[in-house]
Formats: structure tokens, sequence, C-alpha cells
């Protein structure tokens, strides 16, 4: 999972991603990254880790890292939040096999048709509520298709 700053969206995708494989015994293994290196060893945005815990989901574990190519070694899927991003990790593809890995996040829940998760960073309580049902929708469908 993974955006700009690792303290929103992809935390937030990594947080839903643990509870859903808890909750359904999944055999899976679920990270989240930043495209960049400004959040690194930081905590998500008491904002986001405030909405998920509302939603039974915590978020208090989870700590900042910037994608590495490396990365695309280790997870089958890259799942990233918007556009930007997804052009970020796609210039540290290495092959066309890396590249094949990446997809927008909504694709699960809403094929083929290229959504972004917004960034809530700059809005108030409503855009993380809003981004919130979109990742969980997205996730649950992830969810599904691999139990």
């Amino acid at each position: 999972m993974v955006c700009l700053g690792n303290i929103c969206r992809s935390p937030l995708a990594e947080g839903i991603m643990l509870k859903l494989i808890e909750d359904k015994a999944l055999d899976l293994v679920v990270d989240s990254a930043g495209t960049s290196n400004y959040h690194v060893g930081e905590a998500p945005d008491k904002r986001s880790t405030a909405n998920a815990a509302r939603h039974g989901v915590d978020l208090s574990p989870l700590r900042a890292r910037q994608f590495k190519t490396a990365d695309f070694d280790a997870f089958d899927k890259i799942y990233v939040m918007d556009h930007s991003n997804r052009q970020n990790v796609l210039k540290l593809a290495r092959h066309e096999a890396d590249k094949a890995k990446v997809d927008l996040l909504l694709n699960s829940a809403f094929p083929g048709e290229d959504r972004e998760v917004p960034d809530p960073y700059f809005g108030g309580e409503q855009g993380f509520e809003e981004v919130f049902n979109l990742v969980n929708k997205a996730c649950r469908a992830i969810a599904a298709s691999l139990a």
C-alpha cells in the first residue's frame, strides 16, 4: 500500500488489511510505504488514526517508511493511492514484471475506473471518513478475492 508520505492513506490501507487478515484468518503479508521520505519513522496522522479507531482499526503500531526497489521482490502486488504515486513507483521498476505488480488500490473495488484515493491531509474530518470508506471497500474486495 503506497501513498506520498505514508501517514494517511497507505497506513490506513495497511491497518484495514491487517484487521481483515486477522478476522478472516488469511495467510497474507501486508505493509505500507510512501514514495517520499518526508515522514520516515513517524506514526500515522492523528486524524487518520482517530478515524480508523472509530471503525475498530488500530494504526498505532505503524510507522512511516519509504518505498524501495526491494519492495518489488517482497510483494506480489503494489497498490498505490493515486496516479502521481503510481508514476513514482513505476520509475523504480526494473522491468515489466515489476510494473505488472502496480495498480491503483481503488481498481479493486471499481475495476478499470482508475479512481484515486483523495489525499485527506489538508481537509477536514469528512475527508478522512470518505477515505476510510473508499479504502475499506477496496481492501474488502482484495480480501474477498484472496480468501
